[in-house]
């Protein structure tokens, strides 16, 4: 199945008594899901109204529980997944998060791994707070700072611990949406956007007391961690409190009109701006993939460990290129399978054929691979077309020995019938042999599609006459001591002839075998070269993308006044400039020595003596050992 139409939600986090586990169910849900998904993430205080926007976005006003009393109605993390209203063949997942900051909830760092986990699965992050971005909505949001401790991006980070500054290429979308707002949007007397309001709220407090730094915490993260931020600011939808308590059941037309439109705002950018969620590296995320990143981005949590990005792509990648591995490996199989006509009429229709496979073999297998780390998937695959390509090889020379052996069964059977007979153990019956022998041969070359053994199958016909050609020459005795002398010269010529064209046959066939080895070769360098000159240029974008954004920070703390925390950023421009210089130079050697690498490797596969190799030679010479 590509997609899923949830009636209801399920719960994808379960989180009892402190422990966080995944819903099996709801990772059976996403394991159908084939296609990219949009994965929309909400966070906030308990009883701040989350649920009902989720359900909004759903189309749906019953779904996530919303509740109507001071308890928190979700726990854990809910998933509902639905068909993208907008986007054709991709899914959008709508993930609702039990409320922070419940009083029944004893350890508080519950409420950071929820908030961790939202932020990891979301290619847009939600967090909704109630009346203005202040000082207490910015404190309460204090979750966003200990996101340094909370996630990794690479398994190996820098020395200090801290590898945040990556943390731009991968964290969602933010969006802050504001409930029952109480105020108007000016400033300084001037109407302002909803934009505009949360970038001014965003602004660092001047001042280097610790209560200062405490404050300008939050604002800083967010500032430094989110590159792309939206609000949305909601009045109160209704004013009777025992009717908002049941807003699921109020009908529209009984909501406040700006409230109405203000939703439809919402979800309306939603499901137009809402990016697809992509993977470093890895392109984009499908039900499956979100299926594995929760999984393990869980179990780091359970373990004591800290959820890495990396850790969770290499994982995902182990699997996905296994699956990648055996889906070209079976395309290779069913193509020759189909396509091949046993026994072929030369090597090269087979070889030929093998490499058109092969090449769409490696076609498939780049199409549904990422983060092949040295190629080692790549070179599984060529590892087991070559033992398919092999098993191919000796089928072909079984079917044509078959084959070849049976055509000359037929035709020599009035050459036995008249050796039992003893016709040719007469006076000129060494003439008479050789006619009918001869005979034999030329009907034997004009049946086609005889195969690759086809000399040589014959050639053991031929050796297994000898014998009794010598006796009917003794016995001729038409044919004075001189005559036999000279036919068993003749004799001795001819089979010298016959072994020497099939020395010049198998000599041509190594050679096609080479030339079908080099065209596979050239094959697998061509298509890793295209796709790591790809990942460069997607590095090159994504490191980019993380200079222009700190470059940005950077001016703004100027504008704003804070010079000194501008230049404490300067070393970090720095280092993302020489790592983007060192990516962007043509004579980058790490590509040559990678080709290299991996052209000595794919070689010395396809260079090695068949695993297949001891059968041929025994199942060819048993079929041949039956003459």
């Amino acid at each position: 199945m590509s997609g899923f139409n949830m009636r209801a939600p399920i719960c994808l986090v379960e989180n009892i008594n402190g422990q966080l586990s995944v819903n099996q169910k709801a990772l059976q849900i996403l394991d159908q899901i084939s296609q990219p998904v949009v994965v929309v993430a909400i966070v906030g205080l308990y009883r701040t109204g989350k649920s009902y926007l989720m359900n909004c976005l759903a189309g749906q006003n019953h779904g996530f529980p919303l509740g109507s009393t001071v308890q928190s109605q979700t726990k854990g993390i809910w998933m509902w997944c639905v068909p993208h209203p907008s986007k054709p063949n991709h899914s959008l997942v709508l993930l609702d998060t039990e409320g922070l900051g419940d009083v029944e909830k004893g350890d508080p760092k519950n409420d950071s791994w929820i908030f961790a986990l939202a932020v990891l699965l979301s290619s847009v992050f939600i967090y909704n707070s109630m009346g203005t971005i202040n000082h207490q909505a910015l404190e309460q949001l204090h979750y966003v700072t200990e996101l340094t401790e909370l996630i990794r991006a690479k398994s190996s980070p820098t020395p200090d611990g801290d590898d945040s500054v990556e943390f731009v290429s991968f964290f969602p979308d933010f969006v802050w949406i504001v409930r029952d707002f109480i105020l108007e949007l000016k400033l300084n007397d001037h109407p302002i956007t909803e934009d505009e309001y949360l970038e001014n709220a965003l602004k660092l407090i001047p001042g280097r007391g610790h209560k200062t730094q405490i404050a300008n915490l939050p604002r800083e993260c967010i500032r430094h961690f989110f590159p792309k931020r939206k609000c949305f600011v909601f009045y109160r939808p209704i004013n009777d409190n025992k009717l908002l308590a049941n807003i699921e059941n109020v009908p529209e037309n009984q909501l406040d009109p700006k409230f109405q439109e203000q939703t439809r705002n919402f979800s309306s950018y939603i499901f137009t701006q809402a990016r697809t969620k992509i993977l470093r590296k890895g392109g984009e995320v499908t039900g499956k993939r979100l299926k594995s990143l929760a999984v393990t981005y869980v179990d780091a949590i359970n373990s004591g460990a800290v959820p890495c990005l990396e850790n969770a792509v290499t994982a995902l990648a182990q699997s996905e290129n296994s699956a990648a591995v055996q889906k070209a490996a079976d395309h290779y199989s069913q193509q020759m399978a189909q396509q091949v006509r046993f026994p072929t009429d030369t090597l090269y229709e087979l070889l030929d054929l093998h490499v058109t496979c092969e090449k769409e073999a490696i076609e498939i297998f780049m199409e549904n691979s990422f983060k092949d780390d040295n190629q080692v998937f790549q070179k599984k695959l060529m590892e087991i077309i070559k033992d398919k390509k092999d098993g191919f090889m000796l089928q072909n020379e079984e079917e044509s020995v078959k084959y070849c052996q049976a055509t000359l069964d037929q035709l020599s059977v009035a050459l036995v019938e008249s050796i039992s007979a003893g016709t040719f153990f007469v006076p000129g019956g060494h003439k008479l042999y050789l006619e009918t022998k001869e005979r034999i041969e030329r009907d034997y070359c004009k049946v086609p599609r005889k195969g690759v053994k086809a000399n040589e199958v014959l050639q053991s016909f031929l050796q297994s006459q000898m014998a009794i050609e010598e006796s009917i020459l003794q016995a001729d005795k038409a044919l004075t001591d001189g005559e036999k002398a000279m036919a068993e010269e003749r004799a001795r010529k001819k089979a010298a002839e016959k072994e020497q064209e099939l020395m010049r046959q198998k000599l041509q066939e190594q050679e096609q075998q080479m030339e079908a080895q080099k065209r596979s070769l050239e094959e697998n360098i061509t298509q890793v070269k295209e796709k790591l000159e790809r990942e460069r240029e997607s590095m090159i974008r994504e490191q980019n993308m993380m200079l222009e954004h700190l470059l940005k920070v950077q001016e703004d703390l100027l504008k704003e006044g804070f010079a000194k925390k501008a230049e404490e950023l300067n070393e970090e421009v720095e280092m993302l400039k020489n790592k983007i210089a060192a990516t962007e130079k043509d004579d980058t050697p790490w590509l040559a020595e990678t080709l290299d690498k991996f052209g000595n490797e794919i070689t010395s596969i396809l260079s090695a003596p068949a695993k297949l190799i001891g059968n041929v030679v025994k199942g060819v010479s048993s079929l041949l050992k039956k003459n």
